[in-house]
């Protein structure tokens, strides 16, 4: 996830909100009538407005989640100190010597206005019906940049995952797989509709035993498949991946446990859905570790106050019905629309292994098969669409392992360093809470 994809994370609605100046410049051009400075935070200021603005966000927030709200006063102070933490960041930012350059600034920009469906002219018209100037627009955008790239690099800093760690989570997923056989089948499939007559199952039963004496001829399963199979993997050529014994079907294993690797079984099978060619292609015991890898993509929408997440749902679930009706391809909408550094790629993922992504993210996208398509899922990230493209089960090596364990373990530990860092920060910080209007 790029910097790009995550610029409204810590500093709430980026598209219209009350840009982050410092402080004499927040008092001579920010400050609304009627409006007063609620805390100072270094040389940072947080406004009665902002407050308001980030308690009715909160509210609406809960409404969509039924859940309750503390006392008012309890609120107000909890929605406070999180205006402090941001103001915080930002100062700490300031100071860290990071740059953000102007090509990564116009990038931010476009995403904005492509999100909220505008062009470049009618985000300039919608930021000045608000009083803010594209200048101002942009240098808030250069903040929210530049606390993302800190808070990466600090928090990535302070986790840190020993080799000890490593081996651990190694022996207790490879205790979980021990004495597990898998099976990798191939298959040409000859489907037979239900209810068929004696005369199509018949012929279907023909057409199955041709397949069965080509290859018995010595050509190759694999070219047989893809030119008679019925099944969704025969351009695969017809193999349908290694698999645990206990995820086939009970025929397929009493007919390939006692196959050889390569070896095709020496006759048809007969199931509900029609006759079976089988062959053995790997048996892997138990000892080897090896993972189920997806290779996914996604389109990516980051709520914020002018796109609720509602919104944001509603129109990713419109992508997804204008993909399966042909009218839109899944690449184009998501380099158009998605505020992921996968965009250009057409939301494309690459093949990553289990515990590669946050939880949420793999629960919406593990149970899709090859093409298939989630509904919205929402994460820490914003909501995303995601379509599986093609699986794989492969053998790790040791490097291999032992980088998906490391992974995995920054993953878990990401929460609690960021929570550390932030923590120290805002301890480090001024702050004068001014409640009455000044």
């Amino acid at each position: 996830m790029t910097p790009i994809a995550r610029i409204l994370i810590f500093l709430g609605a980026a598209f219209m909100a009350c840009p982050a100046l410092r402080a004499q410049e927040r008092t001579e051009a920010t400050l609304r009538p009627g409006d007063h400075i609620v805390a100072v935070v270094n040389q940072e200021l947080v406004t009665a407005f902002e407050l308001n603005q980030r308690m009715a966000q909160a509210r609406e927030q809960a409404r969509r989640e039924n859940q309750r709200l503390p006392a008012e006063r309890e609120f107000r102070t909890m929605i406070l100190e999180s205006l402090v933490e941001d103001r915080a960041m930002l100062s700490y930012a300031r100071d860290s010597g990071v740059r953000i350059d102007d090509v990564e600034i116009d990038r931010a920009v476009a995403v904005i206005a492509s999100q909220n469906q505008l062009t470049p002219a009618q985000l300039r018209a919608r930021l000045a019906q608000d009083g803010l100037d594209l200048p101002r627009f942009r240098a808030q955008l250069k903040d929210q940049l530049l606390i993302e790239r800190v808070r990466e690099r600090e928090v990535a800093q302070r986790i840190r995952v020993t080799d000890g760690e490593i081996d651990e989570f190694i022996d207790k997923q490879r205790g979980a797989a021990s004495g597990e056989v898998q099976y990798n089948i191939a298959q040409v499939l000859i489907k037979v509709p239900e209810s068929a007559s004696e005369a199509v199952v018949a012929e279907r039963r023909a057409r199955a035993e041709v397949a069965a004496q080509r290859v018995r001829a010595g050509e190759d399963f694999a070219t047989v498949a893809r030119q008679l199979s019925e099944d969704d993997n025969r351009e695969r050529g017809g193999e349908i991946g290694l698999r645990p014994a206990d995820r086939l079907p009970d025929i397929f294993l009493e007919t390939v446990r006692t196959l050889k690797d390569g070896q095709v079984a020496p006759g048809l099978l007969r199931t509900g859905a029609g006759f079976h060619l089988l062959k053995l292609i790997e048996r892997a015991e138990g000892g080897a570790f090896r993972v189920e890898q997806t290779r996914a993509r996604h389109i990516l929408l980051r709520p914020n106050e002018q796109l609720s997440e509602d919104a944001a749902r509603a129109r990713l679930a419109e992508f997804k019905r204008q993909i399966i009706d042909g009218t839109r391809r899944f690449e184009d909408l998501a380099r158009e629309h998605s505020l992921d550094g996968s965009a250009a790629a057409g939301g494309d993922l690459g093949w990553a292994s289990p515990g590669q992504y946050v939880p949420e993210f793999e629960a919406g996208m593990n149970p899709l098969p090859p093409g298939g398509i989630s509904d919205p899922v929402t994460t820490r990230f914003g909501v995303h669409l995601i379509q599986v493209l093609e699986r794989r089960n492969v053998a790790l090596d040791a490097k291999q392992l032992r980088e998906q364990a490391r992974a995995a373990l920054r993953e878990r530990k990401f929460e609690a360093a960021y929570g550390e860092w932030l923590r120290e920060v805002r301890g480090r910080a001024y702050v004068e809470f001014r409640d009455a209007p000044q």
